[in-house]
């Protein structure tokens, strides 16, 4: 059961930085969706609500000891990957992709929840092998863990989500101890299977990896996002246009995706350089304090959990933000708590409820 006097093991910082965020998702998606609907605050509602559910799980993760999640890491794989193949059957299609399973009251998206489903086993399996890590080979095993349901959203298709299996598990295999030189050559050999991958994208995956290097060769189709993107962020100049039907890229529907995938460039065209600036400022600190909990952290398991969550939203991060400046290619990736998204939104919060569950029980307590 959860005791009051753990209260003031509690990361506030941690907890008053994602409020932060979410505050200034919710007025850019209030902004950006003002003239979608006959209610100019549909979309700000709804996303309120989920993040009120957000809130609710994650008071729910905080009241059991994280070690639970040690203990039933192995359930929680399997049912990720039971839920992982629902989707291929029953899935909704939309846009090409088979992501969804309809719920009626709720999109549920289970590649969302396959992140931390994926972070929480992977850290119980290499606890269970630490300090075993010195041959080569040692690897293999984590990197079949992390292939089943990789394979299973690549399949969806869902390359971006599949990306970021493979940077999670990096990051989490060079924290528990993987020599470097073992790591740099896995990096080697899947840069190597590069080409074989190649062959199994499809083409209009194949179009965005090839089209952020010169949108300009494709500007009224393929190259029309990330065209509008970069006039957008960049029309935004040092204090931004101003919210609410300022942004003409946005306002106007050049700019497309503008409260999902391209939040962020909806955002620096009204906000600015000093608004981006504010909510990368953001970021950077919330990445900051879940590493400061893994390193606190009374064990391994939490310590892996920890950096496997930042290492996750670092890379969200990065590769979000790029994609809408041109120097990353688009994968769909939303941006943490901002961009428009009931499973993401709902993963994330229950992710942070992870690591304040893991910071909050930092020591053992005499009583």
């Amino acid at each position: 059961m959860f005791d009051r006097r753990l209260i003031r093991n509690l990361d506030w910082l941690l907890i008053l930085t994602v409020i932060a965020i979410f505050a200034i998702s919710l007025i850019i998606i209030t902004s950006t969706t003002v003239n979608f609907t006959g209610d100019p605050l549909y979309y700000a509602k709804r996303h309120a609500l989920r993040f009120g559910a957000g809130l609710v799980a994650l008071l729910f993760i905080l009241s059991l000891d994280y070690t639970y999640f040690y203990r039933f890491a192995p359930y929680i794989y399997f049912a990720n990957v039971l839920l992982l193949l629902a989707v291929l059957f029953v899935g909704s299609d939309s846009g090409g992709a088979q992501r969804w399973i309809d719920l009626k009251f709720f999109e549920l998206q289970p590649s969302e929840f396959a992140k931390l489903a994926i972070i929480i086993s992977l850290a119980r399996h290499l606890t269970d092998q630490e300090g075993n890590f010195d041959s080569f080979f040692s690897a293999i095993p984590f990197f079949l863990h992390v292939a089943i349901p990789m394979f299973l959203i690549f399949r969806q298709p869902d390359l971006g989500t599949s990306i970021v299996f493979i940077v999670i598990l990096l990051g989490m295999l060079f924290m528990a101890g993987i020599k470097f030189k073992h790591l740099a050559a896995y990096i080697g050999l899947g840069l190597a299977a590069l080409p074989f991958v190649w062959f199994r994208l499809k083409d209009y995956q194949k179009m965005r990896l090839i089209i952020f290097l010169d949108p300009y060769q494709d500007p009224l189709n393929d190259g029309y996002q990330i065209i509008q993107s970069l006039i957008a962020v960049g029309s935004g100049g040092l204090y931004g246009k101003g919210l609410f039907a300022e942004g003409t890229q946005n306002h106007l529907g050049f700019l497309l995706e503008q409260h999902t995938d391209f939040i962020f460039s909806a955002y620096a065209e009204e906000t600015g350089f000093i608004g981006a600036v504010i909510l990368l400022f953001l970021f950077l600190v919330l990445i900051l304090r879940i590493i400061r909990v893994a390193y606190q952290a009374r064990d391994t398991f939490g310590t892996l959990v920890c950096i496997g969550i930042a290492t996750m939203m670092t890379f969200h991060v990065l590769i979000n933000v790029g994609m809408t400046i041109g120097i990353m290619p688009v994968t769909g990736l939303p941006l943490p708590f901002v961009s428009y998204g009931g499973s993401s939104l709902l993963m994330n919060m229950m992710a942070i409820g992870v690591v304040l569950n893991i910071g909050m029980r930092r020591q053992k307590f005499m009583f």
